[in-house]
């Protein structure tokens, strides 16, 4: 600290202060959006979906907030750093660690999930891709013809039994029964909108109900976001998820927001999300958010992953998906 002979604080001690309260200001605000994202106002324009669409980006954030603490020479600053970063921490940092372990004993399966996109130049090079990733089950989204007779005539031999429904597909390992459409369409979209599916897989574990699902594009523009379509659809799968019978539910689609949005809050409520990676899916040339998801039901998503670009503007992502312990009695509950 600088003083004058007097003993008073100089200007510049005193700058230095004020630079260091505005830097720690910064901090303790962005800890609070990342803490209580949930009472951020959502009009006008979906303020709160917005914010909370990349909110594991608000990390960069506070690193940048370090650089500028650090060349300040601002302590204040850094102490008040810790509270975003805790926060941060608490919030993701589990998705940070890596994959766990494979369990040879584990009810697991591996699933596949891919926006192949309406206009992919090489379907068939798509497919491939995919079957690289060994899943026991691939859900595609945007399977339009003549794609379809592609994606069916590679996938067959590995993934003998599947199911279509509108623009979305499941291909299994395991046989397929009960399989039908899931009517997900908003009150505004025209009759020929079909983007839901669902099915039961007769897995080694025991039945699974398997759902594919594309919600509603959204559109961000100087009204804000534009998302009703996506969270009433988001709505309506959710009540159909609910009153499912089948105790083992995976979810996979594109469900065009994150897992922290509240537009998805029907699903993630009830649904489990991913325990770790990031694996940003969307825009696949520069990956900003994942919106290809894989929930799940009385099973743990333990990890989720990226794979290599295809010819879509989405990448796939690949998940394993634990499922819960049989009874002690060792068999399944009817």
């Amino acid at each position: 600290m600088v003083k004058r002979a007097g003993g008073d604080v100089t200007a510049p001690a005193v700058g230095e202060g004020r630079r260091g309260v505005v830097v720690g200001g910064v901090a303790v605000g962005l800890a609070g959006v990342v803490a209580l994202h949930g009472v951020i106002p959502n009009s006008p324009g979906r303020v709160g979906s917005l914010v909370e669409s990349f909110l594991p980006w608000s990390g960069v954030a506070v690193v940048l907030l370090f650089v500028v603490a650090l060349v300040r020479r601002s302590g204040v600053g850094l102490v008040a750093l810790l509270l975003p970063v805790g926060v941060w921490v608490h919030a993701f940092g589990g998705l940070l660690l890596p994959a766990p372990g494979a369990d040879t004993g584990a009810r697991e399966l591996v699933v596949v999930q891919h926006n192949v996109s309406d206009e992919n130049p090489d379907p068939a090079g798509t497919a491939r891709a995919l079957l690289a990733a060994g899943g026991d089950l691939v859900a595609l989204e945007e399977v339009v013809v003549p794609a379809l007779a592609v994606y069916e005539d590679v996938l067959r031999d590995d993934y003998p039994h599947h199911v279509v429904r509108g623009t979305v597909g499941l291909w299994s390992k395991y046989p397929i029964r009960d399989e039908q459409l899931v009517d997900i369409r908003p009150r505004a979209f025209e009759d020929g909108w079909s983007r839901g599916l669902r099915a039961v897989v007769r897995t080694p574990y025991g039945d699974v109900a398997a759902y594919v699902a594309h919600l509603p594009s959204v559109r961000l523009g100087a009204g804000g976001l534009a998302s009703s379509a996506r969270d009433e659809s988001a709505r309506m799968l959710g009540e159909i998820v609910r009153g499912e019978e089948v105790k083992t539910v995976i979810l996979m689609g594109d469900l065009n927001s994150t897992v922290d949005d509240r537009g998805l809050h029907p699903l993630t409520s009830q649904l489990n999300v991913a325990e770790r990676g990031f694996a940003f899916s969307y825009p696949a040339a520069l990956p900003l958010a994942r919106i290809d998801q894989v929930l799940a039901r009385s099973a743990d998503v333990s990890h989720i992953r990226t794979l290599p670009a295809t010819g879509s503007d989405h990448l796939p992502v690949a998940a394993r998906v634990t499922l819960d312990p049989l009874p002690p009695s060792g068999r399944l509950a009817p």
